[in-house]
């Protein structure tokens, strides 16, 4: 029993074993509790269900960040809602355009939930490596700052830019790639992401890929591509890889439950990217000014996130008061795919 209690208060990563236990135990609930209770069965999830989903998961992320600044003070608090905004934030834009991925491939509601809930094992897994590999550059090379920070403002002005563009899925090279490299059936095979059918050619059973699998593996590409701007922008906040990891992933998963209520009015969110743009340049000026010695206060960082994302979202719902909803599944499609 002592080398129990010695092992779990040893310290991992700077952070007490027992707070990543307390985390790991709490992702595990919330997942079996999301696909074991709530979406045992299939069915279609509404803006209602999606913004109760979403006030749940931020209900548990908030009592998450109390504990964490009540344990470990009230700098390491505001750090992980600083972090959690953030990430929320950035995060929005992959929401976009995992709804433009659905709405191409002509996703049903009904399986959309499957394939973001199964893509949360794997953001779970890569934004391990991303933030692991991250802590190690900046606690080896803290110069690596200055690189994080110039990209974060470049990366905020080119999405400035590109704001009005609407990505093309079926020239992506990831799209490309599984559809001609993999067989890929034409039509659904109900939730399943892969399928026993005859080779064309030799007349055996092989199993294919459905839509549904290509759906998932081109959204766990996009998250990875979109944690390449989030991760650094959050080192700008701490440098505490416990605060950056759980910060990262309450977010994800809250943002994962609030995509049903934003993909069924995508248009009314026309100028949001824009907030976005402006948060990363900010960021990217801040985490540029880390390794000088000039440190922006915590609390400030998040009530400026906090302003600007807000405005972004009313600012557009303003704008966009006399339009009707526009959900993902009635965006143009710009291609069809392929076998």
């Amino acid at each position: 029993m002592d080398s129990l209690l010695l092992a779990l208060s040893g310290d991992f990563l700077g952070t007490p074993v027992y707070f990543w236990i307390a985390f790991i135990a709490i992702v595990i609930g919330l997942l079996v509790f999301d696909l074991g209770i709530l979406h045992k069965d299939d069915h279609e999830i509404g803006a209602k269900e999606s913004l109760t989903l979403y006030g749940f998961y931020v209900a548990i992320a908030m009592a998450f960040g109390g504990w964490v600044w009540w344990q470990r003070g009230a700098q390491s608090g505001l750090e992980f809602f600083t972090g959690y905004l953030i990430e929320q934030s950035l995060a929005m834009d992959n929401m976009f355009v995992i709804a433009t991925i659905f709405g191409f491939l002509s996703i049903p509601r009904i399986y959309q939930h499957r394939v973001l809930f199964w893509g949360i094992l794997g953001v779970i897994a890569f934004r391990a490596v991303l933030i692991g590999l991250g802590a190690a550059l900046v606690y080896q090379f803290s110069a690596i700052l200055f690189f994080f920070g110039a990209f974060l403002v470049f990366t905020g002005i080119r999405m400035f830019r590109h704001q009005d563009e609407t990505p093309d899925i079926s020239e992506n090279r990831v799209f490309r790639f599984i559809t001609t490299r993999f067989r890929v059936t034409k039509e659904l095979h109900g939730h399943n992401f892969t399928v026993m059918q005859p080779d064309p050619k030799t007349g055996k059973l092989v199993r294919w890929l459905t839509p549904l699998a290509v759906a998932l593996i081109m959204v766990e590409v996009v998250d990875l591509v979109f944690a390449v701007d989030s991760v650094p922008a959050v080192f700008a906040v701490t440098q505490d890889t416990f605060i950056v990891y759980t910060s990262n992933i309450f977010a994800i998963l809250g943002l994962r439950a609030l995509y049903f209520a934003l993909a069924a009015a995508m248009n009314r969110f026309r100028y949001l990217q824009t907030s976005l743009a402006i948060i990363l340049v900010l960021v990217g000026i801040k985490i540029f000014l880390v390794p000088m010695g000039i440190k922006i206060d915590t609390l400030l960082s998040l009530l400026v996130t906090l302003s600007i994302l807000a405005g972004g979202v009313l600012f557009s719902l303003w704008k966009t008061r006399n339009e009707p909803d526009i959900s993902a599944e009635q965006q143009p499609k710009t291609g069809q795919l392929e076998p």
